[in-house]
């Protein structure tokens, strides 16, 4: 993978968040402090899962370009270790970054090789 690639990719992200924030920003001044006193705990809700989400999907993207393995599990055990080391600092934790990592690598891991090699985790439903 070329460094083009590369600088594209953490361009797009930034570029992303930048419109991300400025689309917050702006709806925050149209609205009156009655409103903002309730977009502010969907603030808390929403942006947590959606940023382990991001990181997820872009530094598995990332690895797997990089690597040049696209179907590789190890890919997704990467972005999911990089999502749990996130909400580690998050929460200014060393063992909840430790655990996260390893928990969510494990899981995405453990997901991949499950869809490839076609597990089924339950039948289909009984009427």
């Amino acid at each position: 993978m070329s460094f083009t690639v590369l600088r594209r990719s953490f361009s797009l992200a930034r570029g992303l968040y930048i419109c991300a924030q400025q689309s917050f920003g702006h709806l925050l001044e149209k609205c009156s402090e009655k409103h903002i006193f309730h977009l502010l705990p969907a603030n808390k809700c929403v942006l947590p899962p959606a940023s382990l989400g991001a990181v997820f999907g872009m530094t598995t993207c990332v690895s797997a370009e990089v690597r040049d393995a696209p179907d590789d599990p190890l890919n997704f055990f990467i972005g999911g270790c990089t999502s749990g080391v996130l909400l580690g600092a998050k929460t200014h934790s060393a063992m909840t970054g430790t655990s996260a990592c390893l928990g969510l690598g494990t899981l995405a891991f453990f997901i991949k090789v499950g869809k490839m090699e076609g597990w089924k985790l339950s039948g289909p439903p009984k009427l």
